[in-house]
């Protein structure tokens, strides 16, 4: 299972995969242990979980997007960061694009929410160009929605 989009190639991350890498290759950070973890228990989470992001160009791993879980009441949370080097190019946009076409494609999903600092600009911006509304804030987190009915 991997998706294509124009300079990315967008893999769910497995044991197998992160097994492969070496600490250069890229950083796996603890919510990408945690998932990993839950993985173990519950094979059915994957491609429901943390995704690699890597770029075609180059053949390196560049940042992870994903879902926080399956869906629940056809709704999924989505979660993305692209290394500092390989920011300001439309990376994020184009990921996060990826995952949540994947995501309909199932049709298990109509609703797809998201999360960010109120002051992560670029977080902003690639939740707006994807068309996200916001639908509230949490102290310094704002709240965003896409529906695909």
């Amino acid at each position: 299972m991997k998706l294509e989009t124009e300079r990315l190639t967008i893999v769910p991350v497995d044991h197998q995969l992160v097994e492969k890498l070496s600490p250069e290759d890229y950083e796996i950070h603890g919510f990408i242990k945690s998932y990993l973890t839950d993985l173990k228990e519950d094979e059915s989470l994957l491609g429901w979980g943390v995704w690699f992001v890597i770029e075609k160009e180059t053949g390196r791993i560049i940042g992870d997007t994903g879902f926080k879980g399956k869906p629940v009441d056809q709704t999924v949370e989505i979660g993305y960061g692209i290394i500092p080097s390989a920011q300001g190019r439309g990376y994020a946009t184009e990921a996060v694009n990826g995952i949540i076409d994947r995501a309909l494609s199932t049709n298990l999903v109509s609703n797809v929410v998201a999360e960010c600092l109120d002051d992560n600009i670029a977080s902003v911006k690639v939740l707006e160009k994807l068309g996200f509304e916001r639908t509230g804030t949490d102290e310094n987190m704002l709240k965003w929605k896409i529906s695909h009915q």
